[in-house]
């Protein structure tokens, strides 16, 4: 892992976003200054919008040290299912696995729900003849048979990619590594993924999934980001690192080879910059709610860390990559209300995406959508621009509304009222999934809006979670773009380690993989001991930390069960009483002091998750990681002066089933220690927030607007 690009003199840190609807961008300077853009996005070459908005914010190449850029184009492709024509070569007897998946069933009484198809047809999956065990080959590859597998894959019309499965690769990979050579060989311009090498873990199902969607996605992110690297060379501008959906970005070579790493690319980013500007606001237990123009993204953050999973599911295709834990829903500005066959009123899944857009947008939208709703209610202001290019018309959005209306029997503000409660239903059970669900009280944490829409809905939100307090960052129209700006690098290893916990030898194990991947990423010498001191990877740093210190950050985790199990939880290897990661081969940790510290961890996250331990049972491990991280400045943002000319008004807008006559203010005319008291808007550069009746908003000292309410 190289070093990063640090910015130098007064070059800035730069973040750059894509979303469905609009692309932003976040400059931070040295000093803490901070600069925003938002410009539409361009669905058909996305690189077109990532440059439009340097322009838009007036950078000049050389102004710019380090580029981070998140992307929703491996996303899109898997929800499109537009990848590349894929491949799979697998041992035989076990081509459909992909396809046979598990037993479990997202609507197990639901008659008419199809699984999603396989990413590879059956006609495109091929087999050898071999087979490992759990101790070893127990059917040799033969070189022949190697041959003949090749030239079968050789002669697809339009093959774009393959991926290679076959059985105990993760413990025993030669067979695995023989094929994906050859196929190499044979096929210099193919892309060629062996499971081995993306996902060195057990269970075959989801290894095989995660290696077929890593080369089903990867020629097409490829291809975008290439071109991105080429038109930013072109104009002299910093190659930008890339965000993966672990919450870490990393060189562009890497996330263009394996592009499943990045499948949450956009949301890792949000999630990022809402830990951190929530810390430098002394919050530590948060919600994070983002509100786009496609979707909205939810996830917990929990003593100042993003929780990250290795169990996540898009599109109905397993990829157990470490994620930031999102969930996202089909409910953005954009989603487009309609009345069902019952005649009851729906929202989303569909989007008007920034192609044509809303109808309020005055770019030839024809169906109402959320953001329609926002605007006739008198949330968003008649007129206001959006990204430079939209001007947003209240007269379209009630043209729209009205005509929705006429179906439902409902007047144009009954039926804009509806749209926005049938969307918070839908976000509102986001939350609980990521909080209820998982043993989160909500109460006891801070909803951090952001997004476009995000503080447009919050407090109805936060309102039915029983939540007391919210968050609306300075940033909150481009907060995504924040954390790319502030965003570390990071890299994940994993390798299998099965038995009982106290038999294995955990610091044996870490030690190997701290030598894999030092080997793999070409880490400095003393990113070791030293290093693990520190706190750990960039989705679980220290939100406010400047991290000026070591060159790597190591954090060690392990997965374990209970025996038995199905299935474990991954949990952070500490040292007794310390949070800080154990360093392998320290004799002042023993081996029964570090099973007695993975004992209490698991079993403490297993009481939090599940509700119950179980002591008197043994625990087994799975597979242990090593998180690699280098830090990145966490320059702190510096919030502008009071803008003199900023002018306060009023307007009417619809409130719990009336038109109420509310103050709107201007978010530049707030300087720190102001209050506004709700009902009343406020109305940022990039985003608009909605004080409900009984809200109270003050700015604290780095910009934030802190809603409260007493409950």
């Amino acid at each position: 892992m190289p070093d990063q690009q640090e910015p130098s003199g007064e070059r800035v840190r730069l973040g750059v976003d894509v979303g469905g609807t609009f692309t932003d961008l976040v400059a931070v300077d040295p000093d803490g200054g901070v600069r925003f853009a938002k410009v539409p996005s361009v669905p058909t070459d996305p690189s077109d919008a990532v440059l439009a908005a340097v322009a838009a914010a007036g950078l000049a190449p050389a102004q710019v040290g380090t580029f981070a850029h998140g992307t929703t184009v491996a996303t899109n492709t898997l929800l499109e299912r537009a990848g590349a024509r894929t491949a799979l070569v697998t041992t035989r007897g076990f081509r459909d696995v992909i396809e046979i998946g598990r037993q479990n069933r997202p609507s197990l009484y639901d008659l008419t729900r199809d699984r999603p198809p396989s990413l590879v047809p059956r006609e495109l999956r091929f087999t050898v003849a071999e087979r490992c065990g759990p101790h070893g080959v127990i059917e040799p590859l033969r070189d022949d048979d190697v041959a003949r597998v090749v030239e079968e894959v050789a002669a697809i019309p339009d093959l774009a990619a393959v991926a290679v499965c076959l059985l105990f690769s993760f413990a025993f990979p030669a067979h695995e590594q023989a094929v994906a050579t050859a196929l190499r060989q044979r096929l210099p311009g193919i892309t060629v993924v062996a499971s081995s090498e993306v996902l060195p873990v057990f269970r075959e199902y989801e290894r095989f999934t995660t290696a077929v969607a890593d080369a089903y996605l990867t020629p097409g992110l490829s291809t975008y980001l290439r071109r991105l690297e080429h038109r930013c060379a072109r104009q002299s501008l910093t190659v930008p690192m890339i965000m993966q959906s672990s919450g870490g970005v990393t060189e562009l070579a890497e996330a263009a080879g394996h592009a499943a790493r990045c499948v949450l690319s956009g949301p890792a980013g949000g999630v990022v910059g809402a830990a951190y500007v929530a810390g430098l606001s002394g919050v530590r237990d948060l919600l994070t709610f983002d509100m786009g123009g496609t979707s909205t993204d939810v996830a917990p953050v929990l003593g100042g860390r993003a929780l990250t999973t290795s169990e996540s599911v898009l599109a109905g295709v397993p990829i157990m990559l470490p994620t930031v834990d999102v969930h996202s829903v089909s409910a953005g500005g954009g989603s487009i209300a309609w009345a069902d066959a019952g005649g009851a009123l729906r929202v989303g899944p569909r989007s008007a995406g920034a192609d044509p857009g809303p109808a309020c947008y005055g770019r030839g939208g024809t169906l109402p959508t959320v953001t329609d709703a926002d605007l006739y209610l008198g949330y968003l202001a008649d007129g206001a621009g959006l990204g430079g290019e939209v001007t947003l018309s209240r007269a379209a959005a009630e043209a729209v509304l009205s005509g929705l209306g006429a179906e439902l029997g409902l007047t144009p503000a009954q039926t804009a009222a509806g749209v926005v409660a049938v969307a918070d239903a839908e976000m509102t059970r986001a939350l609980r999934v990521v909080s209820v669900e998982r043993g989160i009280d909500p109460r006891q944490l801070v909803l951090v809006a952001f997004g476009g829409a995000g503080g447009t809905h919050a407090c109805a939100l936060a309102e039915e979670l029983g939540m007391s307090r919210v968050l609306v960052p300075l940033a909150a129209g481009v907060l995504s773009a924040l954390g790319l700006a502030i965003g570390d690098v990071r890299r994940d290893h994993a390798r299998p380690l099965i038995g009982r916990l106290g038999e294995v030898d955990l610091a044996r194990a870490f030690t190997d993989l701290a030598a894999t991947a030092a080997a793999e990423a070409d880490l400095a010498a003393d990113a070791g001991p030293a290093a693990a001191a520190d706190a750990g990877p960039a989705a679980d740093a220290e939100p406010g930390q400047a991290s000026a210190g070591s060159p790597a950050v190591l954090q060690r985790r392990v997965d374990c069960r209970y025996a038995g199990q199905s299935h474990e939880l991954t949990i952070d290897v500490a040292e007794p009483g310390d949070a800080a990661g154990v360093e392998p081969g320290d004799a002042s940790v023993d081996a029964a002091s570090m099973a007695q510290a993975v004992r209490a961890a698991f079993e403490a996250e297993h009481l939090r998750r599940y509700g119950h331990i179980a002591p008197e049972r043994e625990i087994e491990t799975v597979a242990v990681r090593l998180v690699v991280t280098v830090r990145g400045p966490k320059p702190v943002p510096v919030a502008p002066p009071v803008d003199p000319t900023a002018r306060r008004g009023r307007r009417q807008a619809w409130l719990d089933g009336a038109w109420r006559d509310v103050e709107v203010v201007p978010r530049a005319a707030l300087g720190a220690g102001d209050v506004v008291a709700g009902p009343a808007v406020v109305e940022f550069a990039e985003a608009t927030c909605l004080l409900r009746p009984g809200w109270t908003g003050t700015v604290d000292d780095i910009g934030t607007l802190v809603l409260t309410r007493q409950l």
